[in-house]
């Protein structure tokens, strides 16, 4: 099996239609839904409050817990609708499963390196979670119990999303998924801990707050120059 060759199809075999979707994918993954709804209800820029996050945590600091979990949710459906909509798009079953992977991890990017923000973005907890639904539940399941178990026990929300993105392809392995699901689920969980990098620098130097704390570090001057999530 070449490098390319992750399923029954192969992926350079795949037509241009799936390929469009891919792209719908990553251009629908790219839109910032926590900075749209703070600047339209409370005139704030996420990029310059809080922890200068763009998800659904800095967006709850700024609107409230309500229009937190508005965010969390369309951040969700950004990965989940587009995913699920392939399993009605895509008539033929050996590419079906291949294209959902595809289109997934192109939301997520899209979230992470949004091409509407010079590619900055989140950190892709969100929509990475819509995606794994929509694939496979039983594994975001596994995910989902490790995430609740490591915040429990630690107050770190952060550390809590690294692990679980890390349970994601452990999950997969164990219960002998199909090689194009691990593969996606290796490269979420990649990203989820790139995207992570200043959570792991805070936990290492012992600032990272805790659930309930507010956040002490200030985002810097320059929005670009920083990464939301």
């Amino acid at each position: 099996m070449s490098l390319f060759q992750l399923a029954d199809a192969s992926v350079i075999d795949l037509p241009l239609s799936i390929w469009g979707l891919v792209a719908l994918g990553y251009l629908l993954g790219s839109v910032p839904f926590g900075l749209l709804i703070v600047k339209w209800i409370k005139g704030i820029d996420l990029r310059t409050f809080g922890s200068g996050n763009i998800g659904a945590t800095n967006a709850m600091r700024a609107c409230g817990r309500g229009w937190g979990y508005v965010v969390f949710a369309l951040d969700f459906l950004k990965g989940f609708g587009p995913v699920l909509a392939c399993i009605w798009l895509i008539e033929r079953p050996d590419y079906r499963l291949l294209a959902q992977v595809l289109v997934g991890t192109a939301a997520v990017l899209g979230h992470c390196y949004s091409i509407y923000l010079r590619f900055g973005g989140g950190k892709g907890v969100a929509t990475g979670c819509g995606a794994i639904v929509a694939i496979a539940p039983v594994t975001f399941l596994w995910g989902g119990i490790a995430w609740v178990i490591v915040r429990g026990l630690t107050g770190w929300s952060g550390l809590a999303s690294i692990l679980m993105g890390v349970t994601f392809p452990l999950a997969v392995w164990i219960d002998g998924g199909p090689k194009p699901l691990l593969v996606g689920a290796w490269m979420l969980c990649f990203l989820i801990v790139i995207r992570h990098r200043s959570n792991i620098r805070r936990m290492w130097n012992g600032t990272e707050p805790r659930a309930g704390e507010k956040h002490s570090e200030r985002p810097k001057d320059s929005p670009t120059a920083r990464q939301h999530g």
